[in-house]
């Protein structure tokens, strides 16, 4: 039999009983999986291409899943942490057949494992535990990304090698406390973060105590003290917000107005498509590099909510919306009160400071630079662009982060000193990520 006819019979032998069916026979036969070196043709235990679209493929299969679970997208930090941990399960799952980066939550090694069907199988692990209601949608998916490849125990050994990364990952973070509960009751001093309308809540207030993946804490990196409510520095910001981010009869540009819609979409959503985006114009696109870059920016992008999330309760500082219309009783003669200021974006049911939207651009922009090399312009659309469907082109990373968070001043939303504080904090947050997690593994010479 030739080796491309034995090739096309075995993928139509697997996709002729489904992803369930392999998965079954894998949980029932493990023992009885011939010795690769022993019994299997060359062209059996041959890795895959080991292409790195495959990550980018279970990237947006996973926003996919998060939104048939939640179609209105309520709860963000469910869903990237789900995001986080199915690109370290992929991460870990190549590198147990290959070691070329330190991995997060695997021991063991399969050298004769299919890279890519180890994580592809490790992604829908991880994404099935985390989302029981969609496994009917997650069983298709991975049969559609592994029934091309020839059928050989390389496979079955990458199913299992997958499994096993997808437990490891699931174990390491099962008591890092993303389900714990809080109350928030708002105070009434000048200074004090209130609800803002629409939104009667602050949003998951414990999420500053869940376990980072690189912090060593979540206060690790706690921003500076806000500017007191009487000195110059507020009164500046307060006239900036005041004037840049109202409603109506701003002194926004129309450019500025225009990427004030443009990112104002959830930072992990924009910033996962800019780094699916820039990755296609890489030269380097194994699928060791690429699920490294997207386990690296989306730890950095849960670090920095969790470290954003610590200073945001720690000093609970009030939005423009409540501070403008409490203008006169902030002990600045220099602030200016308008009762019925309104901001020109909603509000975000959290505290001011810092910015977390300007903390997740500039991690994700310090690994995504750091990681490539160079910086790499881009053109893209947005989720939030008014009027949809428009395109826009940045020419750098750094020109983005700063531009996202020159949005949330634009948007009325944020103070100027809570997007500089949030692009240090993001900046130290990426910088933690690259220099100690999944770095490369040295040569033994080395």
């Amino acid at each position: 039999m030739s080796k491309f006819r034995k090739s096309r019979e075995s993928a139509h032998w697997m996709r002729g009983i489904g992803v369930l069916g392999v998965l079954s026979l894998l949980a029932g036969c493990e023992r009885a999986q011939p010795d690769a070196a022993e019994h299997d043709t060359p062209s059996d235990v041959a890795p895959s291409g080991a292409d790195g679209k495959l990550v980018l493929q279970w990237n947006t299969i996973a926003s996919e899943v998060a939104l048939a679970a939640d179609a209105k997208y309520q709860d963000p930090f469910v869903h990237l942490r789900a995001l986080t941990m199915m690109h370290l399960a992929m991460h870990d799952a190549a590198n147990g057949v290959l070691q070329k980066y330190d991995r997060f939550a695997l021991a063991k090694t399969d050298g004769g494992a299919d890279p890519s069907v180890a994580a592809a199988a490790a992604a829908h692990g991880v994404l099935r535990a985390l989302y029981p209601n969609q496994r009917g949608l997650l069983d298709k998916r991975l049969s559609e990304s592994i029934t091309h490849l020839p059928l050989g125990s390389a496979n079955f050994r990458g199913l299992a090698l997958g499994r096993e990364a997808a437990a490891a990952v699931l174990a390491q973070r099962e008591a890092d406390r993303s389900d714990a509960t809080e109350s928030y009751t708002p105070r009434s001093e000048p200074g004090n973060y209130r609800f803002v309308p629409p939104l009667e809540l602050v949003y998951r207030p414990a999420w500053r105590n869940v376990e980072p993946f690189a912090l060593e804490t979540g206060d690790q990196f706690r921003s500076q003290p806000p500017p007191r409510l009487d000195s110059a520095e507020y009164a500046a910001a307060y006239e900036e917000v005041r004037s840049y981010g109202r409603a109506t009869d701003s002194t926004r540009s129309e450019e500025q107005t225009l990427y004030a819609d443009w990112w104002y979409e959830l930072s992990e959503i924009g910033w996962n498509r800019i780094t699916r985006v820039t990755w296609e114009k890489q030269s380097q696109q194994d699928l060791w590099f690429t699920a490294r870059l997207f386990a690296l920016v989306n730890v950095g992008m849960m670090d920095a909510y969790i470290a954003g999330w610590d200073s945001k309760v720690h000093y609970d500082f009030w939005r423009p919306y409540t501070a403008i219309r409490e203008g006169a009783n902030d002990q600045n003669d220099a602030t200016a009160e308008e009762p019925e200021w309104q901001p020109y974006c909603v509000t975000p049911p959290v505290q001011d400071y810092p910015s977390t939207h300007s903390a997740l651009g500039a991690a994700a922009a310090s690994i995504l630079y750091a990681t490539y090399g160079r910086d790499v312009p881009f053109t893209m659309e947005s989720t939030s662009t008014k009027p949809a469907g428009k395109p826009r082109s940045l020419a750098s990373f750094e020109q983005a982060a700063q531009e996202n968070a020159d949005s949330r001043v634009a948007c009325g939303i944020h103070f100027r000193f809570a997007t500089q504080a949030g692009l240090e904090m993001g900046e130290r947050v990426g910088d933690r990520v690259l220099d100690t997690f999944l770095t490369p593994t040295r040569s033994p010479a080395g």
